[in-house]
């Protein structure tokens, strides 16, 4: 199921290839259906909104319920139970405790000729989240982009998600985006979410960013708008990276690398090792942990598409292939893994020590799990507060204090041939 090989065989630099190549997608077929539901959406709104949900999740939505109502949010809370909403308040308030931490302040400096410089901080005003809810449940990443959100004083998050071929929302999504603070939530998904997000229709109003995971069609969708909107990133397929010695425990290593596999079949579970006892015993877990699991269909594709167990012949080496894969998820599963994480320079995330799986990351540890992937942790960062806000520069200058910089200013506007700049400099000085 996983594939055995060594580093830096020939097998190896392949599989490596095909790794950096993962999230490299060029689909024209999928960029021309979103295109067109993105004009749809941009010159008929509501309608085109209803007419693509109907086509792809509820085929009897209709016009009137496109907006889930108060009274659908109060049924929901009859029909979760108390050991959910406990778990999703725990994991809210974890994360809410670490994001509070990354908060900025504006700030004013003055310097001694009177010139006053800045930065004033502040938070968007609209943002939309958009995250599947039919075919996964993704109530830790509703938690892990709306919180925040709310944390950097956004003052509407609107959240959108496909309904059930029956027209409703997952009683639990309710819930959770209730619980974040958020009761304004729309029955569409899709292409056609990030649309009405964009463009705005009668009832959904403009966004300034569109955040949240999703399936081709949204990660295209999010491309096109980009500029006309923000958005948080383009998010490619799961990936997770365990580093392990011969200490480490094969049947930790597989069930971790089975919990990234589940998420589909185009997800990467990587183990790179210094022994290929462990990766072999890995192997034989894999097998034998699968056989008990739901998802066999998503696990054993991703393992025969990106599963594969480099052995390498030091930590030295184990680390920089890491850093050259720079993976979205990293576990340091090894004997002293505080003395090599200062190695670790790629990774959205790190998991330190064998009793950090990467499922405690995803749901109630408290950082972001909506982290960079396909390689783009060697220059992105975890979705965070800093998503959510908008920075404004502040410059003041005394009419002595601009005398002062005029020569330096003219000569480099002379330079560049931008003589418009220099004359706005000089002409202060020839009239009060």
């Amino acid at each position: 199921m996983i594939k055995i090989v060594e580093y830096n065989s020939e097998s190896s630099t392949e599989l490596i290839k095909k790794l950096e190549h993962r999230s490299q997608f060029e689909n024209e077929p999928i960029l021309i259906t979103v295109r067109e539901i993105l004009a749809d959406v941009r010159e008929t709104g509501d309608n085109a909104v209803i007419k693509y949900t109907r086509k792809f999740d509820a085929p009897d939505m209709s016009p009137h319920n496109l907006q889930v109502t108060e009274q659908e949010i109060d049924l929901a809370y009859s029909e979760v139970e108390e050991e959910f909403l406990e778990a999703i308040n725990l994991a809210k308030s974890n994360i809410e405790s670490f994001h509070q931490k990354q908060l900025r302040n504006s700030w004013i400096t003055t310097e001694t000729n009177g010139t006053i410089l800045g930065h004033l901080v502040r938070p968007l005003r609209r943002v939309g989240v958009c995250v599947p809810s039919v075919s996964q449940l993704l109530v830790s990443s509703l938690i892990m982009n709306v919180v925040p959100a709310k944390v950097a004083g956004v003052e509407e998050v609107a959240v959108f998600m496909g309904p059930k071929p029956d027209g409703t929302i997952d009683p639990h999504m309710l819930v959770t985006a209730a619980e974040c603070g958020t009761r304004e939530i729309y029955k569409c998904g899709g292409a056609q979410a990030i649309a009405a997000m964009a463009y705005g229709t009668n009832t959904i109003a403009k966004v300034d960013k569109a955040v949240g995971p999703g399936n081709l069609y949204v990660q295209v969708a999010k491309k096109e708008v980009h500029g006309l909107i923000d958005i948080d990133k383009i998010a490619g397929p799961s990936e997770v990276l365990v580093i392990a010695d011969e200490q480490a425990n094969p049947s930790h290593i597989a069930a971790d690398l089975i919990s990234q596999a589940e998420h589909g079949e185009d997800s990467s579970a990587i183990l790179v090792t210094v022994s290929k006892k462990i990766a072999k015993a890995v192997q034989s877990q894999i097998v034998s942990q699968v056989a008990n699991l739901p998802r066999q269909k998503e696990i054993i594709g991703a393992f025969e598409n990106y599963g594969v167990a480099f052995v390498v012949e030091n930590l030295d080496q184990a680390i920089s292939l890491a850093n050259h894969i720079a993976p979205e998820h990293v576990e340091l599963d090894i004997a002293e893994p505080w003395e090599w994480l200062g190695n670790i320079r790629n990774a959205g995330a790190i998991m330190i020590g064998k009793f950090t799986p990467e499922s405690v990351g995803d749901y109630i540890a408290g950082p972001n799990h909506i982290l960079p992937t396909g390689g783009t942790a060697k220059y992105a960062s975890p979705l965070s507060v800093d998503d959510f806000i908008k920075k404004t520069s502040l410059i003041h200058y005394t009419k002595a204090a601009l005398k002062e910089v005029t020569p330096a200013v003219t000569k480099l506007a002379h330079v560049e041939g931008l003589k418009g700049h220099a004359a706005a400099m000089k002409i202060r000085f020839d009239t009060d």
